[in-house]
């Protein structure tokens, strides 16, 4: 018999999942959505996030804990020329040499701490030359290397695990964008990484594949039934807004991802806002993401427009830039009558050339001076009706 006066329990407070806590998320399916000739490769998976409590919108991202390559793990402890279970011990407490290399340091990277330390403690010229010259220089060397070709810059040189690792960095999280919406997904979660992958070149003298820690991870070592960590980074900047708004999403190549999780929420909220969609991809038959379930929600009302560049189909490349300039007025139109547009994808080049291409409609449209029309982008952007993503 409870008491009257008894106190009410409290409600059970959800996890507070994080790099140092993360959920152990379920793989369900990982898929390649590329065709396998294509130049580009990027899977789909699905986790399982039930019981997690994930409170999470279409827009949101995911961080993943990746476990770098065992074969560059014991590449290096080979070079190091010390056995797999030397102990090491830190503030943090003991763990093997193998264990600290696969889930504590980054060594899928050039390190510029271990660089600089060739370049001043070892008098190592390569490292010296790279971190004299331009910045342009030093990334394009160190595209593709990690800290095996760095230890190889001096064959000769042997540090102990404890001095290598004092030269590294701790191993981060990598963030992707959802490309599901709870509310149709259920208690799965959606991903859609690109796969880093460097191939063997004769400049590197070596006959050995490099590869992106996390996205090898997810590709080549995680299969259906595994668990993976992950943590959300919510990201309050990139939601939807209400149904009955109109809204444009720019989103080549994986800049699709939080796209998809919009368009299926739309579907499922039924308002009179329209979807309008450029895409990018190299080749329709090969890298088109996603393209039989966007062609479907194109049929079938809920992506109203649809313009998807193919930037190898033809001898000049055309991208999504291209592709707004052929409809601008239609664009113009759908900003002025309140439409939200948002650009996920590459920051440096696409982000930047869509940022210009949309300067320049304002520009033409209000007939400004492009400062002017600079100035009534970042107006957009403060209303939130200029969104992006991109990294």
């Amino acid at each position: 018999m409870t008491s009257e006066n008894a106190a009410p329990s409290r409600p059970a407070r959800k996890p507070r999942w994080s790099r140092r806590n993360p959920f152990p998320a379920q793989v369900i399916e990982n898929n390649l959505l590329t065709a396998p000739e294509s130049e580009k490769e990027v899977r789909h998976l699905i986790l399982d996030i039930s019981g997690a409590g994930f409170d999470y919108q279409p827009g949101d991202a995911v961080s993943v804990l990746p476990a770098n390559d065992p074969s560059l793990v014991g590449a290096i402890i080979e070079r190091l020329g010390v056995p797999p279970e030397t102990e090491i011990t830190d503030r943090k407490g003991s763990q093997t040499l193998e264990n600290a290399l696969t889930h504590g340091f980054e060594i899928t990277s050039v390190s510029q701490y271990l660089l600089d330390h060739l370049a001043t403690a070892l008098g190592n010229r390569t490292a010296a030359d790279l971190l004299a010259a331009e910045r342009p220089v030093l990334d394009a060397w160190a595209r593709g290397r990690d800290v095996l070709d760095l230890l190889n810059l001096e064959p000769d040189w042997a540090p102990t695990p404890e001095a290598l690792l004092g030269e590294l960095r701790p191993l981060v999280a990598r963030t992707y964008s959802i490309s599901s919406a709870p509310a149709v997904h259920g208690d799965t979660l959606h991903l859609t990484p690109a796969t880093v992958r460097h191939r063997a070149t004769a400049e590197w003298g070596e006959g050995r594949d490099r590869g992106g820690a996390a996205s090898t991870f997810l590709a080549d070592r995680v299969a259906p039934g595994d668990a993976v960590g992950i943590y959300l980074t919510p990201n309050k900047s990139f939601r939807l807004p209400e149904p009955d708004t109109d809204i444009i999403m720019i989103g080549p190549g994986t800049g699709i991802a939080p796209f998809r999780g919009f368009l299926h929420q739309r579907a499922l909220d039924g308002g009179s806002g329209r979807n309008w969609l450029f895409h990018g991809a190299r080749h329709r038959d090969q890298d088109f993401l996603y393209r039989e379930e966007i062609s479907d929600l194109h049929a079938d009302g809920v992506l109203n427009r649809l313009d998807v560049a193919f930037s190898r189909e033809q001898e000049e490349k055309v991208y999504v830039q291209h592709l707004m300039d052929g409809h601008r007025e239609d664009i113009y139109h759908w900003l002025r009558d309140g439409a939200v547009l948002y650009v996920c994808g590459d920051a440096e080049a696409m982000a930047q050339s869509v940022d210009e291409a949309l300067a320049q409609i304002i520009a033409d449209y209000e007939d400004l001076d492009a400062e002017a029309a600079r100035a009534r982008l970042d107006e957009l952007r403060s209303a939130g009706r200029y969104l992006r993503d991109v990294y």
